[in-house]
């Protein structure tokens, strides 16, 4: 099955008097672009209450299939692609992972190359919009202050949604997607706010916040918000060959510890009941059959040490590096369940990183568990560079990552069942429209091998 997203315009129906009302709009699913070969069909609801979103759950598909779709409200027709049924000893899967796309910061040319692609789906990792007010001195900008109700966050998708370059990305391929701050606050964790806001204040923004996601991207009925509630973590299988975890690291989290995003250690910081995640994900990796187990997720799992001014080792408190000893059980699962080739997927950072995730950090012969590839930023952060500051002095007490670099781009992964191959495609210029992409970097992770080579 699939899910089927769309919203039909405010503009169109307040021309007509119906921005007040619910109205049917019309899904078709065909084998063909022409829809001379209809497979499904239907109607549903875009009420006002959702903002006249739509979002229609079809079943019923052969698995492993490329469709095309349309709403016949609309009339664009758009890709899609069913998975592979839980069974299937399907031998490939293509997709690429993105995140961070600040719309003031720079424009969406990645996503237009990632359009371009020939992929079966593609993995938002979170930061769809930024919450921020809007700035006169960027490449572009979107409209008023830092957003906080309802409307307002439905504006910021409205604004980012108008984008050509997303909307060709959306058009090409299915998405699958999760939530990271910025689509409510910067490094919320659970009711505690980045500033001054009190814990009510920031359930009823997240509340606004979630529906807002809810309404402009497809998500299943069951991460239908109820107030400041949304169950976006899942589990997607794909055949035998790859099962996703898709992880929720913020609604759930403690606070940041120690009193700093980046800082020394504290008590707090070694507290062994901390946490980022909640209890769902470990039972369900160790019952994996797949090949390949993949965790689409937030932040940092890596250990990150680097050092301030006065030679102290500090740690960012916002990345698994805050929560050190929920870290250490992870990778203990990951160790002791025997569960198949683990890869992390990561965003946040607006960097590149290939890394080796040791099941001891303070010895470097220890044994690699998984790997982590990390990716860029679609745009947040303006052009980069191929090696920022604050990689290249970490480096040195970081042994186990291999790979680094800061401009933008997306990667792409080639899954088999021998191997998995993950492609760094960067662009170095997004603070101008256009620009060519580039391939960077190649490494392959082989079947029963945790830790990536260069290809």
């Amino acid at each position: 099955g699939v899910v089927l997203w769309a919203r039909l315009s405010q503009e169109a129906l307040t021309a007509v008097g119906a921005i007040d009302e619910s109205v049917s709009a019309r899904w078709e699913i065909s084998e063909d672009e022409g829809f001379s070969r209809l497979v499904r069909s239907g109607e549903t609801d875009a009420t006002p209450q959702l903002r006249h979103s739509v979002h229609a759950e079809v079943g019923g598909l052969l698995p492993g299939r490329d469709y095309f779709y349309r709403w016949i409200a609309g009339g664009e027709v758009s890709r899609t692609k069913s998975a592979p049924t839980p069974e299937a000893a399907n031998d490939r899967l293509d997709f690429a992972f993105v995140s961070c796309q600040h719309y003031e910061q720079g424009y969406y040319t990645a996503l237009r190359h990632l359009s371009e692609e020939s992929l079966d789906l593609i993995v938002h990792l979170g930061d769809y919009i930024y919450e921020t007010s809007a700035r006169d001195d960027r490449p572009r900008r979107h409209e008023g202050d830092e957003v906080v109700t309802l409307e307002q966050y439905r504006g910021r998708y409205k604004t980012y949604r108008s984008d050509g370059d997303l909307q060709a990305a959306h058009h090409s391929a299915p998405w699958i997607v999760a939530t990271n701050d910025h689509e409510v606050d910067n490094d919320y964790a659970n009711d505690a706010a980045e500033d001054d806001q009190s814990p009510e204040a920031l359930l009823l923004r997240r509340a606004a916040a979630y529906q807002a996601f809810y309404e402009f991207l497809p998500l299943r009925r069951s991460s239908m918000p109820a107030g400041p509630d949304m169950q976006a973590y899942r589990r997607l299988h794909f055949g035998g060959l790859l099962t996703m975890n898709v992880l929720d690291t913020r609604q759930y989290r403690d606070d940041q510890p120690c009193d700093g995003n980046v800082a020394p250690t504290c008590a707090d910081h070694v507290r062994p009941d901390r946490t980022i995640l909640g209890a769902w994900l470990f039972d369900g990796l160790a019952e994996s059959s797949a090949r390949w187990n993949v965790l689409a997720q937030q932040v940092l799992v890596a250990r990150f040490r680097n050092r301030n001014g006065d030679g102290e080792e500090t740690w960012s408190m916002d990345k698994w590096d805050g929560y050190p000893l929920e870290r250490q059980a992870l990778l203990d699962t990951l160790a002791d369940s025997g569960v198949s080739n683990p890869i992390v997927l990561t965003g946040d950072i607006h960097s590149n990183w290939v890394s080796r995730l040791l099941l001891d950090f303070e010895d470097e012969a220890s044994a690699v568990v998984a790997t982590e590839f990390t990716g860029t930023s679609i745009s947040s952060g303006g052009n980069g560079m191929p090696q920022a500051p604050i990689g290249a002095n970490a480096l040195p007490f970081n042994p186990h990552f291999d790979f680094y670099n800061s401009q933008r781009g997306y990667v792409l992964a080639t899954v088999a069942p021998d191997r998995w191959t993950s492609t760094y495609r960067i662009v170095p210029q997004v603070e101008e429209p256009g620009g060519a992409v580039e391939t960077l970097a190649t490494f392959v992770v082989e079947n029963g091998r945790p830790g990536a080579q260069p290809a």
